[in-house]
């Protein structure tokens, strides 16, 4: 079987916001988000194109179609507030226990629902079941912009065109994006941007505050530098990081602003260069610096530790 895992609020948030070139939401085989709260409580509120389990006329949990769960990449289930993979099977196994069935109850409603289910589906996924960890009282206290009254969204168009967010590279703190988004004062608003690094050619419309703005104007080419900026960079967002979320972003989001955010972890979270190459990649699926800029990422490796870590000969870079 695939397993379940806990998934944290911001893996969500970063499987939400992921686009190549439409958002990777209106792919079918994607994600499927499966809230197992209250139908009140569904009605009242759910995550964004989250659809709520089905229960059979005695109160079970129905399993969504085995055929769709093999194909998908992600399957995520929340319930309220879930901090844990723990559940139990049965009422007779916690007599065992000693639990009283009034305990029983109040975790079944709050505290085991998502997990009991993610236990049922694991045997129809190739990966595993993810649990929203806080579940969805814990999300949509971070996200509150992702949440939504809308039951169906049926039309492919609609999906295509959801606009993503920046994804989230330091909870609440550090985002990585592209033009479009830098430029959309909704999301600066939503996101709490108070300062911008634009690594693009193109200056940006600005919606931080004065003097929390910094353009490194880079050309995306083999050639370009982007190493003789790289402590400048790291300097300005250490320093507005302690006044708010900064949001880093170049043209497409894939190559120039990926290799500063790499390069702004390398410098002051200590992480290797294979480190954050992994970590921004698991934010963002689709980054790809090209071999330039991967080339003064293993410089400023090397710079930073006085030695070359992180061998980048190899496929993977």
């Amino acid at each position: 079987m695939a397993g379940v895992m806990l998934c944290e609020p911001t893996e969500l948030y970063n499987i939400l916001n992921q686009n190549r070139r439409f958002p990777r939401l209106s792919e079918p085989n994607y994600l499927i988000l499966l809230d197992a709260r209250t139908l009140r409580e569904y009605n009242e509120s759910h995550i964004i194109t989250a659809r709520r389990i089905e229960q059979s006329p005695t109160g079970e949990y129905l399993v969504p179609d085995p055929e769709e769960l093999a194909c998908v990449r992600y399957c995520v289930v929340y319930d309220c507030m879930s901090s844990s993979l723990d559940f139990y099977d049965s009422e007779e196994e916690e007599k065992e226990k000693g639990t009283s069935n009034c305990f029983l109850l109040s975790l079944d409603a709050e505290e085991g629902t998502a997990a009991r289910h993610a236990s049922s589906l694991q045997q129809f996924s190739r990966h595993p079941v993810l649990v929203l960890r806080g579940g969805y009282k814990r999300f949509s206290a971070c996200y509150h912009f992702l949440r939504t009254q809308k039951i169906l969204w049926m039309p492919q168009q609609e999906l295509d065109n959801f606009q993503p967010y920046p994804v989230e590279i330091l909870p609440g703190k550090l985002y990585m994006g592209n033009f479009k988004q830098a430029c959309d004062q909704q999301i600066q608003k939503d996101l709490k941007i108070k300062a911008q690094v634009n690594i693009s050619e193109q200056p940006a419309t600005l919606w931080a505050e004065e003097g929390k703005y910094l353009h490194i104007s880079v050309p995306d080419s083999l050639e370009a530098d982007i190493f003789s900026s790289f402590s400048t960079i790291c300097h300005f967002i250490d320093t507005q990081l302690d006044l708010g979320a900064v949001l880093v972003f170049s043209s497409l989001g894939i190559s120039r602003s990926s290799t500063v955010t790499m390069a702004y972890l390398m410098h002051s979270f200590q992480f290797s260069l294979k480190k954050a190459w992994d970590h921004v990649l698991k934010c963002k699926t689709n980054v790809r610096p090209h071999r330039g800029f991967v080339k003064q990422l293993s410089d400023w490796e090397a710079q930073i530790y006085g030695t070359t870590i992180t061998d980048v000969s190899e496929p993977n870079y």
